[in-house]
């Protein structure tokens, strides 16, 4: 068996790091011609005086460039999980930044609602001296912090961290149900870590017109998922540690070859399903 190969930081360091700053990548922008990724800021900058993409020389756009500038918002939680610490550094340059240029009516919100990220993302940490820039909002009902939670939640969480999932339909040769349940034509998905196996069942009954009463059995590595678990924490515990030769039936994207000439499934995460089977 090999032996596994630790990497530090600093190994990663080419492709996390912005070309013209040479820091890590802050909100990192891709361009969709060439496919070279920057800071949001710094190209942006760039392009106020050139329409060639800094790294490559190639003509992005010839009037308007930054129409071709796309967030990678996967490799930024990518990056700010290798280094430590660098979510919780950009978010207090942030409350520095608005504490210094604040619009005179609106720039306390803008610092709490930083300050209320930092906290999610520190545990409940602040620093003492960044308290006196709490929002004079924190003290409204219960009612209006509901409503701005529901303004908050418009975007369907499509700025959480994402994953890519295969919905493998799982023959269980004749059973009672298995010509109601079928596979399905596209079987690829890209979601939240944050979903549930409980969204993921209510998915499969919409695609597949089932009954409200029908139920469904969704498996990772064979093992039947409970309906509260995510999607991070099926990755994170089944398929990340056990998943990486699973075979994915009839799946043709991403397939990793072996020795002996069968194909295996690495990527995207698998996920089978099948109707319900009563144990009782």
């Amino acid at each position: 068996m090999a032996t596994l190969r630790k990497h530090l930081v600093k190994d990663f360091n080419p492709h996390i790091t912005c070309y013209i700053c040479k820091g890590y990548l802050i909100k990192p922008t891709t361009v969709t011609e060439c496919l070279h990724t920057f800071c949001k800021t710094c190209i942006v900058q760039h392009f106020e005086d050139s329409n060639d993409c800094p790294r490559c020389g190639n003509q992005v756009h010839e009037t308007n460039p930054l129409e071709m500038l796309r967030l990678d918002n996967t490799l930024e939680e990518i990056i700010f999980k290798l280094v430590p610490g660098l979510r919780e550094q950009e978010l207090q340059r942030e409350i520095e930044f608005w504490k210094k240029n604040k619009p005179p009516e609106n720039g306390q919100g803008i610092c709490g609602s930083l300050l209320v990220e930092i906290d999610r993302m520190s545990g409940g940490v602040l620093e003492q001296g960044s308290r006196e820039y709490e929002s004079p909002k924190a003290d409204k009902s219960k009612v209006d912090e509901e409503d701005d939670e529901n303004q908050d939640d418009k975007d369907y969480h499509r700025s959480d961290p994402q994953i890519a999932i295969c919905l493998d339909c799982l023959r269980n040769n004749g059973q009672s149900g298995d010509n109601i349940v079928k596979g399905l034509m596209k079987k690829f998905i890209r979601c939240s870590t944050r979903v549930t196996v409980g969204t993921i069942k209510k998915f499969l009954s919409l695609k597949l017109k089932l009954p409200s009463s029908y139920e469904l059995d969704v498996l990772c590595n064979g093992e039947i998922m409970g309906k509260d678990h995510t999607m991070e924490f099926i990755y994170m515990t089944r398929w990340r540690l056990r998943g990486e030769n699973f075979r994915c039936q009839n799946c043709s994207s991403s397939q990793v070859c072996s020795q002996d000439g069968t194909f295996y499934q690495s990527y995207p995460m698998v996920l089978q399903y099948r109707p319900r089977i009563d144990f009782g």
